[in-house]
């Protein structure tokens, strides 16, 4: 195995990863947001105010996502397995 073929095995894994999460990431980061300028704006420091509008959302956007998520996953993992018998020369 080749460095170069390890750094290409890195680089796609890295990209699926980011391309799973970073929906996900991007709805906690918006919801966040909207929720810290909410309460800026009323002035209310409610400590878990600004977790459960969070967790909520995130757990909304993986039920929806799920499906489209596990799809990349599997075929980043088919690509994988299918490449194993050029990877041993």
């Amino acid at each position: 195995m080749s460095i170069e073929l390890v750094q290409g095995i890195s680089a796609e894994a890295f990209r699926t990863v980011m391309y799973v999460a970073g929906p996900i990431l991007l709805v906690g980061l918006v919801v966040g947001l909207l929720v810290g300028l909410f309460q800026t704006v009323t002035q209310i420091q409610e400590f878990t105010l600004t977790f459960v509008p969070k967790m909520i959302a995130v757990f909304i956007s993986l039920f929806i996502l799920m499906p489209w998520m596990s799809e990349k996953m599997i075929s980043f993992t088919i690509n994988l397995i299918k490449q194993i018998p050029s990877y041993i020369r």
